[in-house]
């Protein structure tokens, strides 16, 4: 079960846009997915779920499970907090499930810190295994629960670094980029792959010198995908192409598809629960749309199988 964390330090380069999209697109070809929303603002959550609906919550949310953890120290169950969103759920083969976060996760990377702590090294290096691996933990007593196994999980990360964002990176196999082609959307790709790179071999050092019940942990890039491109006659403008061109000799991996800018049909999409991709509107536009989603899933899928088999 490939577990693909979605992340960028920038905002609004289509982060959760593509999460929804490529998670809801599997679901229609028959696979069972898995999404969880771990950014405060919950616009993933709300892409399913009305804003105006609080029965989400009332299971718990990512929070509720983050606070079980800060509280008490406990590590309740995962599949308690599965929702499965009704408007979706009519369109589908497969089957598509929830994790939903919260506004007031933004307060839960504090509280973390807190636990970071200890009187000695050996007490330092525990904590910091213990509480950079929670999601980790949380997802294999998900499977060993015998909740439904899922093929993929799709992790919608906050715009930073910060704890809740490493919890989702040590439990991921891969990690996916989106990026606008503009200066401030790229500018920080590269020390992202750094930050990773130093997660990993920090992570993975703790775990040599006590490795009981732990296990190093490999997240690889699959790419970066770019979004909001302007087109003309069929490709990115100049402008775009030089950001473009800038991560190719950087030697960092691109995903051939590129999503095209259209504000108004993804900005509407959320509003019905349903997005853009498996929508069945008419119009040259949206079946243009349609398919970049389709293609941009399907490269998606090559190269997770690429790098599990």
């Amino acid at each position: 079960m490939p577990i693909v964390s979605v992340i960028n330090y920038k905002g609004g380069v289509g982060k959760t846009t593509l999460t929804a999209n490529i998670g809801a697109e599997l679901a229609y070809r028959g696979k069972k997915v898995l999404l969880i929303d771990l950014d405060p603002q919950s616009n993933l959550t709300f892409s399913f779920i009305p804003v105006d609906d609080p029965s989400y919550q009332e299971g718990g949310t990512i929070k509720t499970w983050f606070d079980a953890f800060i509280d008490r120290e406990e590590i309740i169950g995962l599949g308690d907090l599965i929702v499965r969103p009704r408007t979706i759920g009519r369109t589908l083969s497969g089957t598509l499930d929830l994790i939903c976060s919260h506004l007031g996760l933004i307060n839960v990377d504090l509280e973390f810190a807190v636990k970071l702590g200890g009187a000695s090294q050996r007490q330092q290096r525990n904590n910091f295994i213990k509480v950079y691996s929670l999601l980790q933990k949380g997802l294999q007593t998900l499977l060993a629960e015998g909740h439904t196994k899922y093929d993929i999980v799709l992790i919608d990360c906050p715009p930073n670094f910060n704890i809740v964002t490493r919890n989702a990176l040590v439990a991921s196999d891969f990690y996916l980029v989106p990026a606008k082609p503009d200066y401030l959307s790229t500018l920080g790709i590269e020390q992202l792959n750094k930050h990773v790179e130093d997660l990993v071999s920090e992570y993975n050092s703790y775990i040599e010198k006590d490795p009981e019940g732990y296990s190093t942990i490999a997240p690889e890039l699959l790419g970066i995908v770019f979004t909001m491109i302007g087109l003309r006659n069929g490709q990115p403008i100049s402008a775009q192409e030089h950001y473009i061109s800038n991560i190719r000799r950087v030697g960092l991996p691109i995903f051939d598809t590129k999503i095209r800018e259209n504000k108004t049909i993804y900005a509407d999409a959320p509003q019905y629960g349903v997005p853009v991709v498996v929508q069945r509107n008419s119009g040259e536009t949206y079946v243009n749309i349609r398919k970049e989603l389709q293609d941009l899933t399907q490269e998606f899928c090559g190269k997770v199988v690429l790098y599990n088999g």
